[in-house]
């Protein structure tokens, strides 16, 4: 397919085109360095999306499959990660990824009034008690590291910042191998500077929250998309770069190695899989998706973040209330998404999905996911 475009387009002699196709084929393999840095067989990573979509059956599939299933234990209880990395080697013996914030902020309850005041009409529709004055969130992050170098994770993936140095000084005595996901070339740096085997490069299309190390306030944060933000930064540093954002199939890995990315990480296309914990109104609402149903905001988390839009994040918006900052607006959301969840209400849910969901139209299996995003790019090989 390739080659036979490069024919009609290139002025080139035959010998020379050759030379410059056989530079493109050396480029466009599924075996890369990804895939020997984390012992898997195709360079494919589901993405460590927090809040229950990443079922320890969802990880132990994907990696059972050849590439590299990952627990999104951000919102997690060390007990609770403990339990799902013991399920996940019931049920697998290849090497799977444990993803937690670096480390999550202190609570900020400023314009905690004003919040609550949207709320409580949402709350009242939903016959649910009106927002009571929230607990400090948790962090656990450090108790989930510690948990992980005991029972010898394979890879540690962090989003917000990376591992501290003595952490990651700990990580590699134990051989435990790490990834630090960024948004732009500065971080990916920083990531490096710090040690990580390798590096996600997140472009703005990616669902959910991105992995911005900082936050100034603005709307919508950081937004390189991921055809800007790869080559720079593959450019820039000397370890593998991982590209995520908007990517759903094959095409999207093979164009992710030309860029010079030694492998993709995927969320919303396993979102939908059938071993995900995703409610099943959220996948519907990717289902009935088209290209421009997603939004970034900050109504939900107080992070920007990638979803589809519905009723909650149009009226919220509308009120002209400033969200709390991370993760006190997330906390103080919780139960009315739980409410919501219950009720299989869409409205009130926090539906992230990138850019590409409107390319998806119905579920399958971890397996048949990753074997055809193979067997796609292979065929463009």
């Amino acid at each position: 397919m390739f080659a036979g475009s490069l024919a009609v387009c290139s002025n080139f002699s035959d010998t020379e085109q050759k030379k410059q196709w056989k530079g493109v084929e050396s480029v466009l393999t599924l075996k890369t360095s990804v895939c020997e840095t984390f012992g898997i067989t195709y360079p494919i990573i589901q993405a460590g999306m927090a809040g229950g979509a990443t079922t320890p059956e969802l990880v132990a599939a994907v990696s059972e499959a050849g590439g590299l299933g990952t627990l999104g234990a951000a919102y997690m209880t060390p007990e609770q990660v403990e339990a799902a990395v013991e399920m996940i080697r019931s049920l697998t013996d290849q090497p799977f990824a444990v993803n937690f914030f670096a480390a999550t902020p202190p609570d900020d309850y400023t314009n905690l009034a004003e919040v609550q005041q949207v709320l409580r009409l949402f709350h009242a529709e939903l016959d649910i008690a009106e927002p009571q004055a929230p607990s400090q969130t948790a962090d656990f992050s450090s108790a989930i590291f510690g948990l992980c170098v005991d029972l010898r994770v394979p890879v540690i993936s962090t989003a917000f910042g990376c591992l501290t140095t003595e952490q990651m000084r700990k990580a590699k005595a134990h051989g435990i191998r790490t990834t630090a996901m960024v948004t732009t070339v500065g971080e990916a740096l920083e990531a490096e500077h710090a040690g990580v085997d390798a590096i996600v490069a997140q472009g703005s299309e990616a669902g959910g929250h991105r992995s911005m190390f900082s936050f100034d306030g603005t709307p919508a944060g950081t937004q390189i998309g991921l055809f800007s933000l790869v080559p720079q930064i593959v450019d820039a540093v000397k370890i593998p770069v991982i590209a995520a954002g908007g990517i759903t199939d094959g095409r999207g890995l093979i164009a992710a190695l030309a860029l010079g990315a030694e492998g993709v990480q995927l969320g919303t296309r396993f979102l939908v899989a059938a071993e995900a914990g995703t409610h099943t109104v959220h996948k519907q609402a990717i289902f009935d998706s088209g290209d421009d149903s997603t939004v970034v905001t900050r109504s939900f988390s107080g992070r920007p973040a990638r979803g589809i839009k519905n009723r909650f994040i149009e009226e919220f918006e509308k009120s002209g209330t400033s969200p709390l900052p991370f993760p006190s607006q997330n906390t103080v959301t919780k139960e009315l998404r739980l409410a919501a969840a219950k009720n299989g209400n869409a409205d009130f849910l926090s539906l992230w999905a990138g850019q590409s969901a409107g390319m998806l139209k119905e579920e399958g299996t971890a397996e048949t996911i990753v074997q055809s995003l193979v067997a796609e790019a292979e065929k463009l090989i």
